[in-house]
């Protein structure tokens, strides 16, 4: 299933942590965390209530963003034990009790369910063509990503950029991922490079990211995180998108791992990322997008959206989290 160059591995087997389930050929697993992430596969796992709550929180994204005059896409990023369950090994769960399939059944009839876009079919059909995701983290390879984009882009109507993949920079290094590093031995991969040559250019960073960007920690700027980009590019598309995600979104292009935001801004004349899984509707009424995008990790769906959110707000609470950290 892996070629050569994907099996690099310390010569110890790495032992599992009380987080972090080690599968077959090297495939790391996140199954507990803050978020739980093994028992939400369970029964009663997701609860019904949550499910509920997102067919309402999705039916509203639906009719407010319409009046704004935008489309509306959401998008769940599925966690690797609901796309490679079948490397797992050792561990007695239903991948079809994933909470990312549950929503799409309880979406089924409402007005939120031609808004969801589904990202766990594709990933399963195309889970060993190539590697979708890190052996050793829980983020997506760029195969992973470019699915990703095209599967949104598809729910969108907008054509994707074929030449991307063209455009890679850098080359495969030493890798451990955000999975890795919680085992000892902390278990090494070879990744290739995710980046790649775009026009599209930052035009606008709050000061959540600025401050941390002027402190060279740049990666400590998450939930709150705001950023625009520019493509003067004659062939992107002339609209404007704004997302709301989190880590699968990712205002910063990677290199080891691959996100939302770098190809989406390679494609639209504007885009901007929001660090955020509730909306901010009153900076939507104000840049009034064509479209309006949400993306949410598996694993986070527990933690349901609020009804209306204000980025700076967000930023400063960060901000202040993080300094009294």
């Amino acid at each position: 299933m892996l070629s050569e160059d994907q099996q690099d591995t310390a010569e110890k087997p790495p032992a599992a942590s009380g987080d972090v389930h080690v599968g077959r050929d090297g495939w790391l697993f996140l199954t507990g965390g803050r978020n739980r992430v093994l028992e939400q596969y369970g029964r009663p796992g997701f609860s019904r209530k949550a499910l509920w709550q997102w067919r309402c929180h999705l039916a509203e994204r639906v009719r407010r963003s319409a009046r704004l005059g935008a489309a509306y896409l959401h998008v769940v990023a599925p966690e690797k034990l609901t796309i490679y369950y079948d490397a797992v090994d050792g561990l007695a769960f239903d991948p079809q009790r994933a909470p990312a399939l549950r929503l799409r059944r309880w979406l089924r009839g409402s007005t939120g369910a031609r808004a969801s876009v589904d990202l766990v079919g594709p990933m399963r059909a195309a889970r060993w063509k190539a590697p979708l995701y890190r052996r050793t983290d829980s983020h997506w390879t760029f195969a992973g990503g470019e699915l990703a984009y095209r599967t949104l882009l598809a729910g969108l109507g907008v054509a994707p950029r074929d030449d991307i993949a063209g455009r890679r920079q850098g080359e495969a290094l030493p890798f451990t991922g955000d999975l890795g590093t919680k085992l000892a031995p902390m278990p090494v991969e070879t990744a290739e490079a995710c980046r790649f040559d775009s026009r599209a250019r930052r035009i606008h960073a709050n000061g959540l990211l600025t401050h941390f960007e002027a402190l060279g920690r740049p990666l400590d700027a998450h939930i709150g995180a705001h950023a625009v980009f520019r493509n003067d590019d004659p062939a992107a598309d002339p609209r404007r998108l704004v997302l709301f995600g989190d880590s699968y979104a990712q205002h910063r292009a990677m290199n080891a791992t691959a996100s939302l935001t770098p190809f989406l801004a390679d494609t639209f004349r504007e885009v901007h990322f929001l660090w955020s899984t509730s909306l901010d509707w009153d900076y939507l009424a104000e840049i009034r997008p064509d479209f309006v995008i949400s993306e949410i990790a598996e694993r986070f769906m527990i933690d349901l959206p609020v009804s209306n959110m204000r980025i700076e707000s967000l930023a400063r609470l960060a901000l202040a989290r993080k300094a009294d950290a």
